[in-house]
């Protein structure tokens, strides 16, 4: 399950610089894909907790799962038509289905095991999620993008409207086998999940006598959302944007950006898995995770367009390809703040007892930091011409999430 969710959300970063090109947008409204993807879960993070409480674990994700093939087949006339309001409802139907799954197997990873190591282990389901985050912009460019030729926005532009038109088409037409084959993929794991043996968690609903207190009154998971939003907003603007980052410095392999971001997030959760609680605790963690993004910022900002001398350094001697240092200051974030999410859950989840549920679909709707603070790089993007400085955004999150480190997480009381 969390390979899906990797696969499915880090897809997006290809898609951005695609849908820009065929849907002819600026860099705002090419980030309403985040949006839309990521609204979703704002909305429907409540709701889908009704669900889960009357359908059980198990039942919720397969249902959960059949949403996503509804949300993947949507692809098919959303390419046919090219309206790019089409793509935006598959998105959204995607990420209300990701909702279920996500409100459910969060906590489930946090509970299934002793309180002090559940960073550990959510650690491991990121290795597997950035896994698909890894394959899936890789997977993108080589099924859709493969003998398509030049497909850069000068090129589009010296072609005349007839050839244009059809280039789009061309490209439009490419994106539905893969969709389809997601739809198969998952349609499988609806009927694998359902006759699987997974077992239910618990239910602390009954074991804890009410207390009258609403989710509301307690300080560190209402914090700990505010820490949520801030840390995906600034992972979606990591993964989603150094596409097109590298789109407007001219990287050939622009489409394939993602994947960067991705492999430094797996070395950030492998140093979780490996060093949490052995080495570091949670809370140290998070606050070494906020120091590292700030610094990591400041390298987007002030670091060279042209040299790859830290790509040259760092992995030049591989064959892969090599990007300039800016851009990887901007896949290096992917390492600093790996370590963010495994870190608040267990932290904010601390001492909710029965409401332990209520807790969790707060801190999925703390996602909705994905749907607007790409927004705002967009438009800071956008209105300036200089995409590097809708990265200031990262100070204003690693700012919050270094307070929430240091003091947030302790709160018990208002």
């Amino acid at each position: 399950l969390f390979f899906i969710f990797g696969f499915v959300t880090w897809l997006n970063g290809s898609l951005i610089p695609f849908l820009k090109l065929i849907c002819e947008l600026n860099e705002f409204q090419a980030l309403l894909v985040t949006f839309a993807f990521y609204i979703a879960y704002t909305l429907m993070a409540l709701p889908m907790s009704f669900v889960l409480k009357r359908t059980g674990y198990k039942n919720g994700m397969a249902l959960g799962l059949a949403i996503m093939v509804l949300g993947s087949l949507l692809f098919i006339p959303a390419a046919k038509t090219g309206h790019y309001f089409v793509f935006l409802t598959a998105l959204f139907v995607l990420g209300s289905g990701l909702t279920i799954l996500q409100t459910a197997s969060n906590p489930y990873v946090v509970k299934i095991g002793p309180e002090s190591s559940a960073a550990m282990r959510i650690s491991i389901m990121g290795l597997i999620n950035k896994a698909a985050g890894v394959l899936a912009p890789a997977l993108f460019t080589a099924l859709v993008l493969s003998g398509m030729g030049d497909y850069s926005e000068s090129y589009m532009a010296s072609l005349s409207d007839a050839a244009r038109q059809a280039k789009i088409d061309e490209l439009s037409n490419a994106l539905i086998g893969p969709y389809v084959a997601m739809a198969a993929v998952l349609a499988a794991l609806v009927a694998f999940v359902k006759f699987s043996n997974l077992p239910e968690l618990e239910s602390e609903q009954e074991e804890v006598a009410d207390d009258g207190r609403s989710i509301m009154s307690f300080p560190q998971v209402v914090l700990g959302a505010v820490a949520i939003f801030f840390y995906v907003g600034i992972e979606v603007i990591a993964g989603d944007t150094i596409g097109l980052y590298g789109q407007s410095l001219g990287v050939t392999n622009y489409a394939a950006l993602t994947s960067y971001t991705m492999v430094f997030m797996v070395v950030g959760y492998l140093i979780g898995v490996t060093c949490i609680p052995r080495f570091i605790s949670q809370q140290q963690a998070l606050v070494g995770s906020a120091v590292a993004g700030i610094l990591c910022v400041i390298g987007v900002l002030t670091s060279s367009t042209d040299s790859t001398l830290m790509a040259d350094v760092l992995w030049g001697w591989s064959g892969i390809a090599t990007i300039p240092d800016s851009v990887t200051f901007v896949a290096l974030l992917g390492l600093a703040h790996a370590l963010v999410w495994p870190a608040v859950w267990p932290l904010a989840l601390t001492g909710l007892g029965k409401h332990t549920a209520q807790g969790s679909a707060l801190l999925i709707m703390g996602i909705a930091g994905g749907a607007l603070l790409p927004l705002a790089y967009g438009q800071i993007a956008h209105t300036t011409g200089d995409t590097s400085l809708g990265y200031l955004v990262g100070f204003i999150c690693y700012g919050y999430l270094l307070y929430y480190g240091l003091i947030g997480h302790k709160k018990r009381a208002w």
